[in-house]
């Protein structure tokens, strides 16, 4: 076995001796802080079925916790990566993501899986097989959530389901869900991310969405100890974290019209133009609105002479119904000129929302794209 000396922050591998080549072109990624024996047990039932190479974190679980550890090392396939301080799931997975893709560059990605039990190795092993059959897709072991669901769980899943649903534009089953076959072309912009904790998961789904990737689900049981004691989530923050991720695209478009609406105003009060007053704001926000949404909302890669001609299409649409729509407003109605466009544009705003999640800023994947990754 290799020993090493870590700095605090940093993670470096202490490894085994692998023997074999994997069954299924992928390793499985076992986060763990302060785990119980479970995680032993998990990773010898998943040997048992064939299961080639498994990667283990200790996030800084501390020198109690290491027997656990030294005892997964005695295993074979099994590697042990270790945070010398606890950094959150996020940074945990980033770790052995970008640990497994320098080491191997035949692996089609990794499947995470909990260490706390709540995947039955039968389900980490079908949801390899079907990463294994869709190796471009990002596939998540969807929970059914039937019987005895602890409060906080249940609660939690399902606003983060209704809101995801509307960020994404596609219905998901279980967006919190830990088991996950993750592609190594999501992978790769996953490393880029900042997110380090229980948000990560959140942003995996929304870098998938704008990368192009299709997103399945494979069935799995839901299993849940009395009391959920093994869970490292704590629901305020937790929550802040999760929340955080999806009011930014609100922020931004808040922002956004506050810069047109302000301009707008002051423009039209000084000018009493409707056309010159509206030119001036929306190009002020777009500028803001594009650099934006284009780099803290959307994470696109691709270059500005893919997604500008689009964005501009869309603004110049824009610009002509809300201009259209102004004056009508204003004239067939009691309405003002700021009023109207303030109607105007908040309709607007779930269409422009859906066009850019939708159509600018998503990635096409062409058959060719595919074929070569």
């Amino acid at each position: 076995m290799d020993s090493t000396i870590i700095a605090p922050g940093a993670a470096q591998p202490v490894t085994t001796r692998i023997s074999g080549d994997p069954k299924l072109p992928v390793a499985v990624v076992i986060p763990a802080y302060r785990p119980n024996r479970t995680v032993v047990e998990v990773a010898q039932a998943l040997l048992g079925r064939g299961i080639a190479s498994i990667v283990v974190i200790d996030d800084g679980s501390g020198p109690d916790f290491r027997p656990i550890f030294d005892e997964l090392l005695l295993l074979d396939s099994v590697r042990v990566l270790r945070h010398a301080v606890n950094l959150g799931k996020g940074a945990a997975l980033k770790t052995a993501m970008n640990n497994v893709l320098a080491a191997d560059d035949e692996l089609i990605g990794v499947v995470t899986a909990d260490a706390d039990g709540q995947h039955h190795p039968d389900d980490i092993v079908a949801v390899c097989t079907r990463f294994a059959a869709e190796p471009e897709a990002l596939v998540l072991g969807a929970r059914t959530f039937v019987g005895q669901i602890p409060l906080r769980s249940r609660i939690g899943n399902s606003m983060t389901r209704h809101v995801m649903r509307l960020v994404l534009g596609q219905k998901l089953t279980d967006t919190q869900t830990g088991l996950r076959g993750i592609p190594r072309s999501l992978i790769m912009r996953l490393l880029k991310v900042p997110a380090a904790g229980y948000d990560f998961e959140l942003e995996m789904l929304v870098a998938a969405k704008h990368q192009g990737i299709a997103v399945v689900e494979q069935p799995i049981r839901t299993i849940y100890e009395p009391g959920n004691p093994t869970s490292h989530f704590q629901p305020l923050r937790d929550s802040m974290r999760i929340y955080f991720v999806l009011l930014r695209f609100s922020m931004i478009s808040l922002l956004t019209a506050v810069i047109d609406n302000s301009i707008f105003y002051l423009v039209f009060h000084l000018t009493g133009m409707i056309l010159g007053a509206q030119l001036l704001a929306r190009t002020a926000a777009v500028l803001f609105n594009y650099r934006s949404v284009r780099r803290a909302v959307f994470f696109s890669d691709e270059t500005h002479g893919v997604l500008l001609p689009r964005y501009l299409m869309l603004v110049g649409a824009n610009a002509i119904v809300s201009y259209s729509g102004i004056r009508l407003l204003s004239t067939v109605t009691p309405l003002g000129v700021f009023p109207a466009k303030l109607l105007i544009e908040a309709v607007l705003f779930i269409a422009n929302f859906a066009i850019q999640r939708d159509f600018i800023f998503t990635h096409r994947r062409t058959a060719d794209s595919q074929t070569k990754a």
